[in-house]
């Protein structure tokens, strides 16, 4: 049951964020960087943030990958390749999913926070924050996206998802010129 759960939501994260970037692509540079008042400032900031905070927790979870120790590093000037990084850890974080058998899910895991405090939790657990900070902050990206172009951003419903709605392949827009 709750591979099945996460694995939806890992393939939903990857057609989530593809559509976001195929829109924020599309903006000029200084629309792109404006700030806008959100928590990270800009698009461009909210964007570098949520590929931080995957690659923090995907390394507390399997011991591989980038481990940055704040929150509000830029991880890539240039968005052509946040958004390369983008597509490389959605689908890092897909063959995580895949690896995990039910059993997985109940498992704890030991952690430190970006401040050194130990942790322990369920993996389900530290998976459903996973998923709903990539939520929670993609909806202050499509709320940039509104703010800086006046028109509706892309949906991003996990329903428009599950209904098939297209997402173009983020590592092929992010290698066009």
């Amino acid at each position: 049951m709750f591979r099945d759960h996460f694995r939806q939501f890992a393939a939903y994260n990857r057609w989530a964020n593809a559509r976001l970037y195929e829109a924020a692509m599309a903006l000029p540079d200084e629309l792109y960087r404006r700030k806008v008042g959100v928590f990270f400032g800009s698009l461009h900031g909210t964007l570098n943030h949520l590929l931080l905070t995957d690659r923090i927790w995907l390394r507390r979870l399997t011991g591989e990958g980038d481990h940055p120790n704040r929150l509000d590093v830029i991880l890539f000037d240039d968005r052509r390749a946040l958004a390369r990084a983008r597509a490389a850890e959605d689908a890092r974080i897909i063959r995580v999913m895949d690896g995990y058998d039910d059993a997985a899910f109940a498992q704890t895991v030991d952690y430190a926070t970006t401040s050194g405090k130990l942790q322990q939790q369920l993996r389900s657990d530290i998976l459903s924050h996973l998923f709903n900070h990539e939520t929670h902050h993609r909806g202050q990206a499509h709320a940039c996206l509104s703010i800086l172009t006046g028109a509706e951003p892309p949906t991003l419903d996990l329903l428009a998802f599950q209904r098939g709605v297209a997402a173009p392949d983020l590592a092929a827009l992010a290698n066009a010129t």
